[in-house]
C-alpha cells in the first residue's frame, strides 16, 4: 500500500483550519434544544406546507425509541416548550404565520411524507395563538 503524501498533508492542513476556526461548530452541536425533560433533543428540519398553512417542526430524540422508550406522555411537554420556545420565535419575523404548527418527535431520521412504522414518531398540533402554542386534537 503506497500513502499519497501530499494528499494526506492538505487533509491535514484542511482538518487543522477548520478545528481552528473561532465558532465554528457542527451542525448537531447548533441543533440541539433543552427540553423539560432532560433527554436530548435536536432540530431536524422546518417544512412549510403553503396549501394548508401548516409549518412543521421536526425533532430527533432517540430515547423514545429503543429497548425503553419513553413513552408519549413522558414527553409531551417536551413537545409544548418546543413549540412556545422554538417554534413561535422562528417565525417572530415571517411574512405568514401558519394558522397550525406541527411539532413532531422521530427516534430516528424519516424523510417526510414516508412511512416507517418501525420508527417511532410522535406528533402534536398547536394553534399559535397571542404569542403561545395552543395545543389542537387532530
Amino acid at each position: 500500500m503506497t500513502l499519497d503524501c501530499t494528499r494526506l498533508s492538505k487533509i491535514g492542513t484542511l482538518a487543522l483550519a477548520l478545528a481552528m476556526t473561532p465558532g465554528l461548530a457542527t451542525a448537531l452541536e447548533e441543533s440541539v434544544v433543552a427540553v423539560p425533560s432532560g433527554m436530548p433533543v435536536t432540530f431536524y428540519d422546518a417544512l412549510w406546507d403553503a396549501s394548508a398553512a401548516i409549518k412543521r417542526f421536526r425533532f430527533l430524540a432517540p430515547q423514545i425509541g429503543g429497548a425503553t422508550p419513553r413513552s408519549f406522555d413522558e414527553v409531551a411537554a417536551d413537545m409544548q416548550h418546543l413549540c412556545d420556545s422554538f417554534a413561535l420565535p422562528q417565525l417572530g419575523g415571517a411574512e405568514v404565520i401558519p394558522s397550525l404548527i406541527v411539532i413532531s418527535l422521530m427516534a430516528e431520521p424519516v424523510a417526510h411524507g414516508e412511512s416507517a412504522p418501525e420508527i417511532r414518531q410522535y406528533f402534536e398540533a398547536y394553534s399559535p395563538r397571542n404569542g403561545v402554542c395552543v395545543w389542537e386534537a387532530f
